[in-house]
């Protein structure tokens, strides 16, 4: 006994106590900030290897964005990174980030279908679709569940089966392989159900936005309730998205 309590004295908390106002370490990218200092647009805008850099005026899209830091790098006193994790919205057009915006992202609670506060805001029950996904995200969204993060807190949790699930969870950008799979999982899971993607990938395609092994129409004809940008996803953004969505307090 006295050896668990030295042990427990030393590691401190494992768990976050309060995922809404957790810290993050500053190597963390976050929601990015751009100055109205003038630059080189054309060279900002070549530099982005995912075309997530407009101009007229200065614009980034997180829905493409890879979060890898050259823009700010080579571009310091444009464009830099806060750790402001939450970032997800119900809006695609609400992940583009203009020059002179400090906002934060923020789901709109006007644009949430009512059934979705009304039935899941107690428990819901998510089945999470790796469509050709790298393995990052998933990751995370796996922690979400760990002593850490305890998603499980909130009533919100992971299910093998889609016939137990409220929703399903996109990752990755959607090969043609795997889009009737993840056809059929939608149409598994009960009515009404939700639609969450996770991370750039499955946001826009990411890198592989363009290429012929995709098959995005899952995208185009289903109505997407959440949109949660990174690369790869943070759980806090994650987990902070759900709160948002389902109108926890």
């Amino acid at each position: 006994m006295l050896t668990t309590l030295k042990i427990l004295h030393h590691q401190g908390k494992q768990y976050i106590p309060d995922l809404r106002n957790a810290k993050v370490p500053g190597i963390f990218r976050g929601r990015p900030e751009i100055s109205d200092e003038p630059v080189d647009e054309k060279a900002l805008i070549d530099l982005c290897p995912v075309g997530a850099i407009m101009m007229q005026p200065v614009r980034i899209d997180l829905g493409k964005c890879a979060f890898c830091g050259e823009c700010s790098r080579l571009f310091p006193g444009k464009i830099k990174f806060t750790t402001d994790y939450k970032l997800s919205v119900n809006q695609r057009e609400s992940l583009i980030v203009q020059e002179g915006s400090v906002n934060q992202l923020t789901v709109n609670p006007d644009l949430v279908r009512s059934e979705i506060r009304k039935l899941f805001k107690g428990s819901l029950k998510l089945r999470q679709v790796s469509a050709a996904g790298d393995n990052s995200t998933e990751l995370e969204l796996n922690a979400c569940g760990n002593v850490n993060f305890d998603m499980g807190r909130y009533g919100i949790e992971f299910v093998a089966s889609p016939r137990h699930a409220d929703g399903i969870v996109i990752t990755g950008p959607i090969s043609k392989n795997m889009a009737e799979p993840l056809q059929i999982t939608y149409d598994a899971t009960p009515s009404p159900k939700i639609i969450i993607l996770a991370g750039t990938d499955a946001i826009s395609g990411g890198i592989f936005n363009g290429s012929p092994a995709l098959d995005r129409k899952f995208i185009e004809t289903n109505h997407i309730d959440l949109f949660v940008p990174g690369n790869p996803v943070h759980p806090l953004t994650f987990i902070n998205g759900l709160i948002d969505l389902l109108g926890i307090r």
